[in-house]
C-alpha cells in the first residue's frame, strides 16, 4: 500500500499556541469588566446556558470563550478551587 493510499491526519492547532482554559476565563473576566457587568454572574450565565450573549464581543471575549468547551472550562474552576483548599 502506498503512502498515497493512507489516510493522513491533520491538525490545524500549533502545539503551545492555544490559550489555556485559566488565560481564557482571565481574558474574559477582565473585558467584563471593562464593560461594567459582574463577571461571575455573567461567566456562570453562560456556563450554565451556553448561551455566548452573556459574554460581550468586547476585546474579542466571546469568540474567546467559545474556543473551549463549557464542561473544560467548569473542570478549570473546580481544579483551581480545590486546589486553593488544600493548605
Amino acid at each position: 500500500m502506498s503512502s498515497m493510499d493512507k489516510t493522513m491526519k491533520f491538525d490545524v492547532k500549533a502545539e503551545g499556541l492555544e490559550a489555556s482554559a485559566q488565560e481564557i476565563l482571565l481574558q474574559v473576566h477582565d473585558a467584563l469588566l471593562d464593560k461594567d457587568y459582574n463577571p461571575i454572574n455573567q461567566i456562570v450565565g453562560y456556563l450554565l446556558s451556553g448561551d455566548p450573549a452573556y459574554i460581550p464581543r468586547h476585546n474579542n471575549a466571546r469568540s474567546l470563550i467559545r474556543k473551549k468547551e463549557r464542561d473544560e472550562l467548569i473542570e478549570e474552576l473546580v481544579r483551581f478551587y480545590l486546589k486553593s483548599k488544600k493548605v
